[in-house]
């Protein structure tokens, strides 16, 4: 199953193995998690054969500050149900267990940081989109980010992969530090899932099974109809 890490002692990070040299972190609201989530892991996971595959469950995504999400205890629930059958993953409650916005620099320097304790030579390889690469530039610490691990760039519709020149343009020497992944793109969103289940709409063939239940038994997603039934 995949398994929920922790930090030795409690401390507000992530404990991966000595034995995972390299890391994939696929970091978001997972709000909720769905199938094109799992997707772009397990295929970043078979191209750059990665040991592991960390989900990290924004607490307060920065980009969402003010806007209404589910409870992060509900959205890192529902990775877990996710992700359990697949032994290369893993989630993590890091940015749960920690106060202020989830900055990606800080999860990374966590992550870093356990490495060093470990005495392991760990890369690091964090997942995003071409589109969030677009942004990348407005993300907090940037240039920590790209010393701290390299990038895993998948692409999104409508978003193709830079080119190399794109790249070079762009990051001048630390191009080197960024790997295009090409994936089965997968159109749907967390937005078009949470419409879906508010409008009382199938999201069947959308999330995993044990995700649909979460959903329906929490009645999340449904204030427009809190009593419709939600099971068919």
């Amino acid at each position: 199953m995949g398994r929920a890490v922790r930090e030795p002692g409690g401390a507000a990070g992530a404990a991966l193995d000595p034995t995972d040299r390299q890391v994939g972190i696929l970091g978001g609201t997972f709000d909720p998690i769905h199938y094109g989530h799992l997707v772009i892991a397990e295929q970043v996971r078979e191209a750059l054969s990665l040991d592991r595959v960390l989900f990290v469950a924004a607490a307060v995504p920065p980009h969402r500050i003010g806007l209404l999400i589910t409870p992060a205890e509900d959205r890192a629930a529902m990775v877990e149900l996710a992700i359990a059958g697949n032994p290369r993953f893993a989630v993590s409650r890091m940015e749960l267990e920690r106060d202020g916005p989830s900055y990606t620099a800080d999860t990374l320097q966590i992550l870093a940081n356990e490495a060093a304790r470990q005495g392991v030579a760990r890369n690091l390889f964090f997942i995003l989109s071409t589109e969030a690469l677009a942004g990348l530039g407005t993300w907090h610490d940037p240039d920590r980010i790209l010393s701290l691990c390299r990038l895993a760039v998948v692409p999104r519709p409508g978003t193709p992969l830079p080119s190399e020149a794109e790249l070079a343009a762009r990051f001048g020497d630390r191009a080197g530090r960024i790997v295009e992944v090409e994936t089965v793109p997968a159109a749907h969103s967390a937005s078009a899932v949470r419409a879906r289940a508010a409008a009382g709409l199938s999201i069947r063939y959308l999330v995993p099974p044990a995700v649909e239940a979460y959903i329906c038994d929490h009645r999340l997603y449904r204030s427009a109809n809190p009593s419709e039934d939600c099971t068919k």
